[in-house]
């Protein structure tokens, strides 16, 4: 089956299905096993689909995984969900919460830049292909780089920024021995 197009082509491999019988402690379920072969190797997953479900929805859905695990991966490197630690769960709920708006915001982006920006039909016969890349998280933050900037501080204003956090930090210190 050919399923979606990706970076290095078409994802491309062999599928079938078996009904099996699955335990789960005292419990006897049905569901399906999945199989998938490509040139390096076989792989399977159990799926608890109903009966009525064609091999190609699940062979679908199958390999539109790798996307969700794609967002996981971008979480955790580009919005930097892994480095995040925290003692309390209030504060991790906060961080996930600023992960998941940071990843939305990309998405937003990329949907955006897809709706304003059609593929040239050039482009592809330029480059012999039938999709273009869309963009990265990487992109979206070389776009928010190049329209946000970061102001250029002269010395003396960043010596003033540093010398007011001095002054800010004695002040707390001076009204937290007082306490």
């Amino acid at each position: 089956m050919r399923l979606r197009a990706n970076e290095r082509g078409y994802l491309e491999a062999k599928f079938a299905r078996l009904r099996v019988w699955v335990v789960y402690g005292e419990e006897f379920r049905k569901e399906w096993v999945l199989f998938r072969q490509d040139a390096v190797q076989i792989t399977y997953v159990l799926s608890n689909a109903p009966e009525t479900i064609d091999l190609n929805t699940m062979a679908w859905r199958k390999t539109h995984r790798y996307l969700i695990e794609r967002s996981n991966e971008d979480a955790k490197d580009e919005f930097g969900w892994d480095e995040f630690q925290t003692r309390t769960y209030r504060a991790w709920q906060h961080q996930l919460a600023l992960t998941i708006l940071a990843s939305w915001f990309v998405a937003e982006t990329r949907l955006d830049w897809q709706n304003r920006f059609e593929q040239s039909p050039d482009l592809l016969t330029q480059y012999e292909v039938d999709a273009l890349p869309k963009l990265s998280v990487a992109n979206v933050r070389e776009l928010l780089r190049a329209s946000m900037p970061l102001p250029q501080l002269t010395p003396e204003e960043a010596a003033g920024l540093v010398v007011n956090q001095l002054v800010n930090r004695t002040r707390s210190r001076k009204s937290r021995l007082r306490h």
